[in-house]
């Protein structure tokens, strides 16, 4: 069964049921071959839901990397997958970035602005995320990182002026159902399907994306 959220514009998010953290990552490594690796999990202290790094101010309890070595624990392999998180069945899904995609990120007001004007333009969109601090990140073929300054600023935009940011190389995507604390799920908000295995270069969405968040900026 699935849960679905309506945002603006339509835009659907779905939330599937009865699977556990482990089954999902290992469907991420073994449908859409993205590298996974377990982060942190969420403790019950107190009746209060805590981060397993022990940090009581956390910024992201739950949804962080639980060892610093977390790169060479990245794995694309389905069945190391399951051993990792048979070690662990609460530990949060995270993907690194800068592998098999890298991920824009922006604020939600302005990721469901572009993602209605992206629909409208009938642009092909890889999978798009929804976090619970409000952030939605959009992926995008790996080398982002480097293509995006350059490309913001021959759209005319200040690239200090938009709350718009490239993880690639070194970086981190938590991937749904992944809990940040008590405020929320990461969620999809357009999920991974076989339509869109192959993802956009960041060229095709960055003019959208950099308006939505000139616009976003100026409220």
């Amino acid at each position: 069964m699935e849960e679905t959220i309506a945002g603006p514009e339509t835009a659907q998010i779905p939330k599937q049921r009865g699977e556990s953290l482990q089954d999902t990552a290992v469907r991420y490594a073994e449908e859409r071959h993205w590298d996974v690796f377990p982060g942190t999990w969420l403790e019950a202290v107190d009746g209060v839901q805590c981060c397993s790094c022990g940090d009581p101010s956390c910024a992201v309890p739950g949804a962080h990397p639980a060892r610093e070595d977390w790169a060479t624990v990245a794995t694309g392999s389905a069945t190391v997958a399951r051993r990792l998180w048979a070690k662990q069945p609460a530990a949060s899904i995270l993907l690194p970035t800068g592998r098999t995609f890298d991920a824009i990120d922006v604020p939600e007001t302005a990721g469901f602005l572009a993602l209605a004007r992206m629909r409208r333009m009938e642009l092909t969109l890889g999978p798009v995320t929804c976090t619970p601090d409000r952030r939605m990140q959009f992926f995008v073929l790996p080398g982002a990182a480097a293509k995006v300054p350059d490309l913001v600023r021959k759209l005319g935009w200040p690239l200090a002026s938009l709350d718009l940011d490239v993880l690639g190389e070194g970086t981190y995507v938590a991937a749904p159902p992944t809990r940040f604390g008590a405020r929320g799920a990461v969620q999809w908000a357009c999920r991974p399907t076989p339509a869109n295995r192959w993802l956009p270069d960041a060229e095709e969405l960055i003019s959208p994306l950099a308006y939505a968040c000139g616009r976003d900026a100026r409220r």
